[in-house]
């Protein structure tokens, strides 16, 4: 199969070809709707390869299945759909506990509860706060498009082994559905992945180790969290990821993630094709922890006006005020349930907040 050349592909195919390019050898999951494009990709795919496929019998098993491949050193994925991911959560916080690598896909859908299987934007907490128990964070990479989502599962695989701790890609299931024209990225040739000097092979010819989060002494677990926070910190140093668009001479920031900015820019480009007046721009995160709070507190430098859009309640509204510290204004715009508005729709919205705002700066 060739990977220079552009493909039409759908976003959870793309998402499983880029990680085999990457390098995942073993696929554990359970179906569940919007995604199930996904597992079936790599129930295909993964023995052409040589890796290994197993449709567990449940969410609970399948999560513990990446955790047993990844100790023994492979690189391993998962994917799910929102209630799902619900039930993967103890199995994400014991690999963060025990510092092992893997890359877990949420292509989410309305809730919630079961909900519906329409695109939505609600799982925003789950993936940032951490979503299982204690104290610990996912790296989480919010595409924007089925390339996007292709070079950010690339990536996830190698960040995962480089911190030695689980990724999370937050896409939903309009983007998983989506077909677009997509280079799947590759390793360069001759490549290899990284050594790993903790994984759980045999000791017939070495040390034993010991991998675990079962740690019984309060201090050496307070070490141990200490020494998982100074990581989260280095990430946050290092990985935090947007995109700035149309921000040059923008008077009013729109911040929306993944679909929802994409239906951002068709809304700003038609507002300013009306009006040459109009100064709207947007920040797009594409990591969501870390999250860009850098991108906005330089843009509050110059304006007071952010315009949060987001396929849920609000929930994204949180970060962004964290971010500005008390400074700017925070205007909201949501859909939740899996409704998918259209620009015009939206920058009906964004006009009225932007002139609203303008008449009482003149003011």
């Amino acid at each position: 199969m060739t990977t220079k050349t552009k493909q039409l592909m759908y976003g959870t195919h793309a998402a499983g070809e880029a990680a085999i390019q990457a390098g995942c050898t073993c696929y554990f999951g359970y179906p569940i709707t919007p995604q199930n494009e996904l597992p079936e990709y790599m129930s295909r795919r993964l023995p052409e390869v040589g890796g290994v496929f197993i449709q567990a019998e449940s969410e609970l098993a399948s999560i513990n299945m990446v955790l047993g491949a990844s100790v023994a050193g492979a690189r391993a994925m998962t994917s799910s759909s929102s209630p799902g991911i619900s039930l993967k959560q103890e199995g994400i916080s014991f690999m963060a506990g025990m510092e092992l690598p893997a890359v877990i896909v949420n292509i989410m859908r309305g809730g919630p509860g079961l909900g519906n299987i329409a695109p939505a934007q609600s799982d925003y907490f789950q993936a940032t706060r951490g979503g299982g128990h204690g104290d610990y964070r996912t790296p989480v990479l919010a595409p924007a498009s089925v390339q996007e989502l292709a070079d950010l599962t690339f990536l996830a695989f190698d960040m995962a082994d480089q911190y030695r701790n689980p990724v999370l890609i937050l896409g939903d299931g309009m983007l998983g559905q989506l077909m677009e024209p997509v280079v799947i990225p590759t390793r360069k040739k001759n490549e290899a992945l990284p050594e790993k000097d903790y994984i759980l092979t045999g000791a017939k010819d070495r040390p034993a180790r010991l991998v675990r989060s079962l740690i019984l002494d309060v201090k050496e677990m307070e070490d141990h969290n200490w020494k998982l926070h100074r990581k989260y910190q280095r990430i946050e140093q290092n990985e935090t990821r947007w995109e700035s668009y149309r921000m040059e001479d923008a008077e009013m920031a729109v911040i929306a993630y993944g679909t929802a900015a994409r239906i951002a820019k068709g809304a700003i480009n038609r507002l300013r094709k009306e009006d040459e007046n109009v100064r709207i721009g947007l920040i797009r995160p594409i990591t969501l922890w870390p999250f860009p709070t850098k991108a906005l507190r330089d843009a509050v430098k110059k304006m007071n006006d952010f315009f949060v859009f987001e396929m849920s309640t609000g929930q994204m509204v949180e970060d962004v005020r964290l971010a500005l510290e008390g400074r700017g204004k925070i205007h909201f715009y949501g859909r939740p349930g899996g409704v998918v508005p259209t620009p015009v729709e939206l920058a009906r919205s964004m006009a009225r907040n932007y002139y609203q705002s303008k008449r009482s700066r003149k003011k």
